[in-house]
């Protein structure tokens, strides 16, 4: 007769799956939970303000004031660009041997550059990684050939496709950089972004699709293959923290990529540095200077696109030469083109030569 009871290893494999499953089930309504809650939270700023090491201050910031975790999250649209890319793109370094001061702000090194202090707001979209690159660029036309212009950040989160990643759900920033070398990137006049409501309104929904590539400006007297301006290249800055300074120094701000962390929604001032908090995904913006506290600690300082309701006034500085939050690992930038500028150049070189003579 056949013993009819299950054997111990068979019995042990059944109760086993049937605890996993409750512990799956517990981390997914765990997740879910956390997802759901509010980013911004007082023990954050409690423990962040209450640390005398901490060196900065935490604050409820307006910009996220409404916004869960898991719509915070969307908002850091930085892809890890994939290794076969880094190992083909150049890194750029900068003669040891070049001065550079103690502290440096672009906004006043170009103050005639009106693009480098504005600061804008990304709404509801993951496109950190095209805003920190068309930002950056933007400035460098001016600051290399005395055009003040604003590109647009709308043709390369829309026109881009897969190639830099998946538009308002994240892309890659040496991505945007190789598309200005082939495509250009037109003016914001003639494709202005698509989601200037920003957060401001009550019931903001931030699962916003990617807008549509139409290539066509809003103004029909403009040209969308006029209004392109171009890239010569695109490269990585070496991850030593004098490189990076040099690289502004001589060519203007560049675009970073770093991790941000829950605490970082809280940033008000000062130098921070990760103290509590778990990921919360990758994110872009532009670096435009350095400098030392009063405090002895020597800092990046950089401009966000959460509009001037989130931070000091919308800029953030964090500690340099520590890599802190991975911010010295991922820089990217490429020089402006004169490519279609010849006669926007020769009409600005016309009016320098008018200027002089008076």
């Amino acid at each position: 007769m056949a013993s009819s009871k299950i054997p111990l290893v068979t019995l042990f494999l059944v109760v086993s799956a049937f605890y996993l499953q409750i512990i799956e089930a517990e981390t997914e309504q765990h997740a879910s939970l956390k997802l759901n809650s509010r980013i911004l939270q007082e023990s954050i700023i409690t423990q962040i303000n209450e640390n005398p090491k901490s060196g900065w201050k935490a604050a409820m910031n307006p910009r996220f004031s409404n916004f869960t975790v898991g719509q915070f999250k969307r908002l850091l649209g930085v892809k890890p660009t994939p290794k076969k890319e880094l190992e083909i793109t150049p890194i750029v370094t900068h003669p040891k041997s070049l001065k550079l001061p103690s502290e440096f702000d672009a906004r006043t090194a170009w103050s005639q550059c009106s693009s480098i202090g504005r600061i804008l707001d990304q709404g509801h979209c993951g496109s950190c990684w095209a805003f920190g690159a068309v930002e950056s660029l933007s400035d460098r036309f001016c600051i290399h050939y005395s055009m003040n212009i604003s590109l647009s950040v709308n043709d390369l989160l829309a026109c881009c496709g897969f190639l830099c990643g998946s538009g308002c759900d994240g892309g890659y920033p040496l991505s945007a950089w190789r598309y200005f070398i082939h495509h250009g990137v037109v003016t914001e006049e003639c494709d202005p972004y698509f989601d200037d409501i920003g957060c401001s309104h009550p019931g903001c929904e931030p699962a916003y699709p990617t807008p549509k590539c139409v290539r066509k400006c809003v103004d029909g007297n403009q040209l969308w293959r006029e209004s392109k301006h171009y890239s010569v290249n695109a490269y990585r800055i070496n991850s030593d923290p004098h490189d990076i300074m040099a690289e502004i120094y001589q060519n203007g701000p560049v675009e970073v990529a770093f991790t941000v962390y829950e605490d970082f929604a809280h940033y008000k001032s000062g130098v921070y540095k990760h103290i509590t908090g778990d990921v919360m995904g990758g994110h872009a913006v532009k670096l435009i200077g350095w400098g030392t506290s009063d405090d002895g600690e020597n800092y990046w300082l950089l401009a966000n696109q959460w509009n001037r309701s989130w931070g000091d006034d919308g800029y953030f500085m964090i500690r340099r030469g520590t890599n802190e939050c991975g911010i010295e690992d991922d820089v990217v930038a490429g020089l402006p083109s004169t490519k279609d500028l010849v006669r926007e150049v020769a009409d600005v070189d016309a009016n320098v030569d008018a200027d002089a003579s008076f």
